[in-house]
């Protein structure tokens, strides 16, 4: 059995960081599905999907992080082309990526005691962020 559901998340940008796990256990609870694999897809390429303790200095931690390896005031080749200013949430982006898959066990996700699902908003303006969650199982 196959179960498709989504929501949409309103961020900030700029390495915007939502708990979204919430969202997805709602959802997991609608389907009726017991066990089996829960994808969660973002739509966009200048976001992620990703887990990590939910806490505003590890939020700090993980921008200037990303700031060493995707630094905003660089000169990307993507801002000549298109005078944007994001090729940072680009590959930012990227680098983390679009989607995870989860296990689903007796209805329950498979997440550590303090890792939560998160979507990171690293594009430098507003956007409204479809979340898509697939759920495969019995």
């Amino acid at each position: 059995m196959v179960y498709n559901n989504n929501f949409t998340i309103q961020t900030t940008g700029c390495c915007d960081v939502h708990n979204i796990t919430p969202q997805v256990e709602d959802i997991i609870s609608k389907s009726k599905i017991e066990n089996g694999q829960v994808l969660v897809f973002v739509t966009g390429s200048t976001a992620s999907i990703t887990t990590m303790e939910v806490e505003a200095e590890l939020d700090k931690d993980l921008k200037e992080a990303l700031e060493i390896i995707a630094p905003e005031g660089k000169e990307y080749h993507h801002d000549k082309k298109w005078q944007d200013g994001n090729g940072f949430s680009h590959i930012r982006s990227t680098l983390i990526g679009t989607s995870q898959v989860f296990a689903l066990v007796n209805g329950e996700l498979l997440l550590g005691t303090w890792q939560q699902i998160v979507l990171c908003d690293f594009d430098n303006k507003k956007r409204d962020r479809l979340v898509t969650v697939q759920i495969l199982g019995e």
